[in-house]
């Protein structure tokens, strides 16, 4: 007998996302489960800075006083909570629950999902924890737990656990556990699925959007969408630039399976509907990627404001007198954005912004000695000056990095509601991998399986793709990419990825042809020399690069302006090239409508 479709929601992305989102989708329309993701790579850094001052702590606080509001309305709806806020101690949030529970009088019963966790695991390791997949979550359900809570697992394993829960998928269900895998994707990031962050985001009302949730049926497939009368959209294209998300190619590896994101097929199924079919999945690797936080050193800034005429000479000033200050610090960086105008009628749009970056082993060296020697040029140095903000003490940075471990020698276990202890076997080994691999799961270097033939997917070498002969010579005009494309952007520790999708087959034929990962570099200028990689999607018609190495070593190192590279892709979008004209005359179909 089939089951009818499990009808998952998706309440938080982020630790700090939208506090009322629990009580938003407890009360918006009817749930089966309520998933929220709260773990990062800059998260587990903070929480791992929490386990040091109290080892009791090392999980997302706010989830507790979201369950303490919401906790008895989730059981009066019959609502199972699962939620990876356990971070480094889902054992002390688990028992944080039980007492929750016990005082508000409400008969839940909570269970654990533990093992990520691999300290002590290298010199200097602040944290090390493996990215688990969903079986745990699915023996916890399977046991009658009513909130499941877990350490470091994937992000779509919240999801795709709680499916393979609901119709008793076995491990080697590929196909069905790969759909349920895409549609947790989709809905990881919360209201990025609903219009948040979007390329086309003046198409919607996103002033408030809804979070999402996903209708998975029982052979894998799926519709996204969201509660009735919520804000914002879901659309093919706010779901494909979710898809396209933080993801390193066309397999999306995960401990559970392999994702093929080549095969994903999207289509409108009514107003604020959009259906993901057809995603095929295999065996996931025998390894499972362990992402280690440590504190990389101490780091300060400060932001010199250059007003008016000279810019260029004053920052040239301000750097010879710090010269001699700065000569014994490891890393110094200088900035100048020139966010200046000519003839301005702002003091504002006159100045431009100077940014000073200082790294060093010792909070010494880039302490209050060096932000004394900023501070004291205030009246012997350029004309106009000023600082953005006071100077203050050296700040601790963080430094993340990625490596693999055998699936087989991490111990992924479920701790039931009843205390009982259900150790998940690993996978079988899968067959030998030949290509390069992409996702969660998957950290840089990782390989995946190899190509199916008669794939458009195409992985290319930092020297350029291998593309198709671009169209016939056509009149074009010079424009914004953007004005045609859309973009998202993310990060995988230390790489950025930028995914760009066309509209129309039309501008998709261009795009492939023309976007090559030469053509990339020479439009973002930043990422010279880095290696660049170019993936195909045809079905999205979407192209993603990986551009390796950009973000340093990852987020918390603040390596650069934009450390996440969340704004990458926009300013690919803002970036001017010759389109042909043909294609910027042609009006979109409505998103709702395209195909």
């Amino acid at each position: 007998m089939t089951r009818r479709p499990l009808r998952v929601g998706n309440a938080s992305g982020f630790y700090g996302d939208r506090f009322a989102a629990v009580r938003e989708m407890l009360t918006g329309g009817p749930l089966d489960v309520l998933t929220g993701d709260y773990l990062a790579e800059l998260t587990m850094l903070i929480l791992g800075r929490d386990r040091l001052k109290n080892p009791d702590l090392g999980y997302a606080k706010t989830f507790l006083r979201q369950l303490e509001e919401n906790l008895a309305l989730a059981h009066e709806r019959g609502v199972r909570i699962v939620a990876n806020a356990g971070g480094l101690n889902p054992a002390g949030l688990a028992d944080a629950l039980r007492e929750l529970a016990a005082k508000l009088g409400v008969p839940v019963s909570v269970a654990h999902v533990e093992g990520d966790d691999l300290m002590p695991f290298s010199e200097g390791a602040l944290t090390a924890n493996a990215y688990l997949g969903g079986a745990g979550i699915t023996a916890c359900l399977r046991a009658g737990a009513d909130v499941v809570v877990t350490g470091r697992v994937t992000d779509a394993a919240l999801v795709s656990g709680s499916a393979a829960w609901w119709f008793d998928w076995a491990p080697d269900a590929y196909d069905r556990l790969a759909g349920a895998v895409v549609a947790g994707h989709v809905l990881e990031c919360g209201t990025q699925a609903t219009g948040g962050n979007y390329a086309f985001f003046t198409r919607h009302d996103i002033r408030t959007p809804g979070f999402p949730l996903a209708e998975i049926a029982e052979d894998g497939s799926s519709v996204v969408t969201k509660h009735a009368g919520t804000g914002g959209a879901i659309t093919v294209g706010t779901v494909t630039a979710q898809l396209l998300y933080e993801t390193q190619g066309v397999r999306y590896l995960g401990p559970d399976v392999t994702a093929r994101l080549d095969t994903v097929r999207l289509a409108p199924a009514g107003p604020d509907r959009v259906a993901i079919s057809d995603v095929l999945g295999e065996a996931p690797p025998d390894t499972l990627k362990v992402g280690v936080t440590r504190i990389g050193g101490w780091r300060n800034e400060v932001v010199f404001v250059l007003t008016g005429l000279d810019v260029d000479a004053k920052a040239d000033l301000v750097k010879a007198q710090l010269a001699e200050a700065l000569s014994g610090v490891a890393t110094v960086t200088w900035t100048l954005a020139r966010t200046d105008h000519p003839d301005p009628d702002t003091e504002e749009t006159a100045s431009a912004l100077l940014r000073l970056v200082v790294r060093d082993p010792s909070p010494d060296r880039v302490g209050r000695g060096l932000t004394a020697a900023a501070v004291e040029l205030a009246l012997g140095s350029y004309p106009g000056f000023h600082v953005s903000a006071p100077p203050g003490p050296a700040q601790p940075y963080g430094v993340f990095t990625s490596s693999l471990v055998p699936a087989a020698t991490v111990p992924h276990v479920a701790v039931l509601p009843d205390t009982t202890r259900h150790p998940i076997p690993p996978m079988p080994a899968p067959p030998s991998f030949e290509g390069r691999g992409s996702g969660d799961g998957a950290p840089e270097g990782a390989r995946g399986a190899a190509p199916v033939p008669g794939t458009a997917a195409v992985a290319d070498s930092p020297a350029g793709p291998t593309a198709p002969a671009p169209p016939e010579r056509a009149p074009t005009t010079r424009a914004p990419l953007g004005a045609l494309f859309g973009a998202r952007s993310g990060d995988k520790g230390g790489d950025a990825n930028i995914g760009v999708w066309a509209e129309s087959d039309a501008a998709w034929q261009w795009l492939r042809a023309t976007l090559t990962a030469d053509a990339l570099t020479t439009l973002l200028p930043e990422t010279a020399g880095l290696p660049v990689a170019r993936h195909e999607l045809p079905h999205l018609r979407a192209l993603n690069f990986t551009v390796t190495g950009i973000l340093g070593a990852g987020v918390a190192s603040g390596h650069r302006f934009d450390p996440q590279a969340k704004a990458l892709g926009e300013w690919l979008r803002a970036r001017h090239v010759d389109i042909p004209t043909h294609l910027l005359s042609s009006d979109p179909a409505p998103e709702g409508t395209r195909p």
